[in-house]
Formats: C-alpha cells, structure tokens, sequence
C-alpha cells in the first residue's frame, strides 16, 4: 500500500539515515564494502549526487541517488573508462545510483515508485538517458521498470553489478503504457514534494503558458487577466497596429459568423509584397506550429535522421522524436561560449550527409542569441543537396530583416524559412504564420493545407498589421529599451546571472546550491508573477534558469519586485 507515502528531496536528516541504510546493506548484508565502526557508508560523489526518498509516515523507508552530468564524473566511472562506455560523455546522461529500500519494506513497491521519482526528476532536468548499475540478484526489478543490460558487468567487493542504461522517453512510455494504471494510482495517494511535476503531458509538448491557468481556461474569470503577470510565454506586451484593432472592433459579429477566404490569397499576397518575395514561394498557417507538424509529417519518416540545436525550442524535438519517432541528435551550445552557434562546427557536422534534417531557431529560443545570416547562410550554401534546413525567424524582427534567410530560402532548395505572425505583430491568439521555400516546395504545402486553415480574423489582423510597418518599428524598439531596464534592475538584486538577448525576454541563472528553477518559479506564481522554468529543455541549463518574457512598465516592476522578495526569503 501506497497511501501513507511521501517522496522528497532528501533533507540533511533523511542523507544521515541513508548514509547508515547503505552501511547496514551494502557493507554489513551484501559485503560490497569492508563495514566501519562510524556506521555510514559514503564516496566521493556525496555532495554532489541528489537524494530523493521515500517516506511513510515522515520516517523514511528508501531512497535514490541521481548523478547529473554537470558534476562531471558518475559512479560508474570507477568500474569502466569513458572509451568502454562512451554513452558516459554524452551531455544528456545522468547515472541513477543506490538504489535501496529498508529490509521491511522491499515488498511494498517503494523500489518502483523511487525509481520512477528518479526518472521524473532526470526529465525535469532534460535529461534524455538514464544509466545504472544493476546488481545481478535484483535484475528482473531493473528490467522491469524499463532498464536494458549494456552487455557490460562490474564487480564491487563480493556483489556483481549489470551496467544498463535506458532513454527518458522509453521510460515515460512505459509510464503512459504499461504503468498507466499504478502511476494514476500513485498520483492519488502518494503525496509528491519534488519540483519536478508528477507526471509529463501524454499528449503534446510541454509549453510555458502556465499562467492562463491562473486566469481560467474555462474563461469564467478573464478579470484575472490583468492580475497576472504572464513573463512565462513570449506574447508582446504591446497592442497590435490602430488598423487591426479598428477592423476586428468594427463588426465582430461578422468576423465570427464568416467563412474566410478558404486559401487566405490575401493575406499571401501582402507577405509577398510586403518582404519583396514571389508569392508562390509562400504557404500560411494558423501559427507555427501548424506548419511545423504538417511539414514535419510529411517530410520525415522513424528512419530521418534530424539535427537540433540544443538548447532549442522544444516544439521540435517534441514533432521529431515523440510523434515522427525520427532519430534525433543534438549541436550543443555551451554557456561558457555564451550559447553561440559555432556555424563552422555546424557545417562540419552536417557536410557529410548524415541529417535529413537541420533545425535552427534565429534568434534563438530560449537563448536569445543570433547567428548572424552570412555566417548562416554559408553552413547552408555548403551543405549536401539532400540535407534539408529549416530556419525558424519568428523573432527575427527585433533583429531586423537584414538578418533574414528568406530571399535565400525561395531560391535554393535545401532550406525553408518560417516566420511567426504571432510574436512579433502581437496576434499571438489571431495565430497566423508562413513560411518561405522554393515554389515546389511551397505548393506542396499548400496541398497539405486545408481549406480556411487561417480564420477570418487572423487574416484580416495580420493584412493590416502588416500594412503598418511604423507602429512595429516604434514597438519592437520601446522593447529592445524595456528589456535593457529590466536586464540592469534584476542584475542588481544579486543572487541571479542575467543573461540579455537580442528578442522580448532574457534569461535569469540562479546560484549552484540556491532554489533550483523550479521551486523559484513556484514561489514567484504566489506574487501572480509567471516565468518560464527552461530546465526541461535542455541538461545546459543545470535545473537553475528561468526566461522572463519582457512586458510593460508596470508588469516589469512587478517582476522585479516579486524576484527580489522571493530572493531575499
């Protein structure tokens, strides 16, 4: 029975005991190690690994060790070089140790339940592969929670250990399949203190937005829009174009009852005058994400082979691996180089036609960094003909459209360029967007996409907004200005690393050892103050940044305010 049981992060009480715990099974039981008179059995990674336990009644009854990859060395790595298993050096690998339930109570699915906490907070983190050591008596509770033998065995003292190791996604399969009946079972009764969320989505990617559920989904409390500050998704703080508001205020009611122009011919036609482009190199859709899951499903098979760049916007990895099954690898952006896409390294890693597809968001989210577009442009241009580029701009305009890879993307088969209508005209609820791609390219999306894809609204919204390139200008340069204000007011509160950005929000790195992202997201949600946690997108990001999205004057000193009370407690 599960229904007195708690699972935490070990408290400094909760490490002692289970200091003892593996002195009394490791050393005195299995006699993996030589027994000691203090009675606790420690290493080297104490301190460094995270303990989560289990407890019943308050008094702990198990436990589990997580090594994250920043830490820079496993367990593992006493028994194997990184040349016998070179998985150890991936970015994305955290090592699951420890593994250990008191004698009483190793019948009672703590052992499941801790592993699955495990496999939670690995998730939370953006972790992707799970490695342990299995020992042999005990393999079949390994393999049943979704474990698989490398085909490698260690020794430690007297016991015989199975080196195995398994991808987050399999297990979460496994969570949202198999286990689907014990997992609703544990939501109901145990009660769950991680900052990591429960359970992940079955059904899509996880997004920010968590603000509108302080608003109301079922939108019987829209009053609570102007309570909330929304910093957790990348809407503008600004009002779309005087033009746009006047025609969707002028007759609303015909706007709804309306069907719209079923090929938005319109709206197409504005894009190409407004960026100098053939209309026939363009297709629309009700925001990107649209075009991205038609292009994506159309284009990749499970044997594609995709490259993200990571940290990157997770819509991608989401549409390649969990609903196309591709085989997905990751270019890696580093802090220490300040998330900047070596183009050089990348048209290195492309030039020998492994990928089907290359993905890059520019400016990047969530990084906010450009890769300036001659320095793009020539990793594309060098590229083999059947490695297909899709370049995502939908911040591109607070950049400026020099920087645009769109002229290139009409004329040369190996890349397509998609822009969001959203973001940078604030149509965000409107969703419209287009991307550019040789003429046989786009009409072959064209053919994908169903008739009145774009509604009438968004259509006329986004003709207008576009026929009002002054009012953007003036918007877009006001926030470059605010986020300058608010990058300068946050970095003087101290206790966070601001980093700035070339689009509408920054990023915030709290302290190694402080609140971890999570749990300071949460807190500032008690000021109706929302930021975006980035620790599941990517390991990078050591469970310790959140992005804040720019907004207005007022809504920015909230922030500030909130960050700094939450900071200070």
């Amino acid at each position: 029975m599960n229904d007195d049981l708690t699972i935490r992060t070990a408290t400094p009480e909760d490490v002692s005991w289970a200091l003892a715990l593996r002195h009394r099974v490791y050393a005195e039981e299995l006699g993996q190690h030589p027994t000691n008179a203090d009675g606790l059995l420690t290493d080297t990674l104490d301190g460094d690994n995270v303990y989560l336990v289990a407890a019943r009644d308050g008094e702990p009854v198990g436990f589990v060790s997580v090594t994250p990859p920043w830490v820079g060395r496993f367990g593992l790595d006493k028994y194997v070089t990184r040349a016998e298993l070179p998985l150890l050096d991936e970015p994305d690998v955290f090592e699951v140790r420890i593994l250990t339930v008191r004698p009483d109570q190793r019948h009672t699915g703590v052992a499941t339940l801790l592993m699955y906490a495990a496999m939670r907070w690995v998730a939370s983190r953006g972790g992707r592969t799970i490695v342990a050591m299995g020992r042999s008596e005990v393999m079949d509770l390994y393999r049943g929670v979704g474990l698989v033998p490398t085909g490698r065995t260690v020794s430690s003292g007297s016991v015989d250990f199975e080196v195995m190791s398994t991808s987050v996604a399999a297990l979460t399969a496994l969570a949202l399949g198999p286990f689907a009946e014990l997992v609703e079972r544990w939501r109901s009764t145990v009660t769950w203190e991680l900052d990591a969320p429960f359970a992940t989505r079955p059904d899509g990617c996880e997004h920010g937005g968590a603000s509108f559920g302080a608003i109301g989904t079922a939108f019987r409390t829209l009053e609570r829009r102007t309570e909330v500050v929304a910093a957790d998704v990348l809407d503008a703080w600004f009002e779309p174009a005087p033009g746009a508001r006047a025609l969707l205020a002028e007759d609303p009611g015909w706007l709804a009852r309306t069907s719209p122009p079923s090929d938005a011919e319109g709206l197409l036609a504005e894009i190409a005058a407004h960026r100098g482009l053939p209309v026939d190199a363009l297709a629309v859709g009700s925001g990107s994400s649209d075009l991205i899951f038609r292009a994506f499903t159309s284009w990749l098979t499970p044997s594609s082979r995709v490259l993200l760049v990571d940290p990157g916007y997770g819509e991608y990895a989401h549409v390649t691996e969990r609903v196309v099954g591709c085989h997905v690898e990751r270019f890696v952006l580093r802090r220490e180089d300040g998330w900047r896409v070596d183009t050089g390294a990348l048209a290195a890693t492309v030039a020998a036609g492994a990928y089907d597809l290359v993905v890059v968001v520019n400016p990047n989210n969530p990084t906010g960094r450009l890769t300036p577009a001659e320095d793009l442009r020539r990793a594309i241009t060098a590229s083999p003909d059947g490695t297909r580029w899709w370049v995502d701009e939908a911040y591109l305009g607070y950049v400026g459209p020099g920087e645009s890879l769109a002229g290139l993307a009409a004329t040369d088969p190996r890349l397509v360029v998609c822009t969001s209508l959203s973001k940078m005209y604030a149509l965000s609820g409107m969703r419209a967007a287009y991307l550019v791609a040789r003429p046989e390219t786009a009409t072959a999306m064209r053919r994908l996409t169903p008739p009145w894809q774009v509604s009438l609204p968004a259509q006329v919204a986004a003709v207008a907004a576009l026929r009002d390139p002054d009012h953007y200008r003036d918007a877009w340069d006001r926030t470059h200005e605010l986020r300058r204000d608010l990058a300068k007011r946050l970095d003087a509160i101290g206790g966070l690393e601001v980093e700035d950005s070339e689009a509408n929000f920054l990023c915030l790195t709290l302290p190694r050892g402080g609140p971890s992202a999570a749990s300071f997201v949460a807190a500032l949600r008690e000021h109706d103050v929302f930021l975006r946690d980035l620790s599941p997108l990517s390991p990078a990001y050591e469970g310790r940044t959140v992005r804040v999205a720019v907004r207005d004057v007022e809504e920015n000193d909230r922030i500030v305010a909130a960050c700094a009370e939450v900071l200070g407690r």
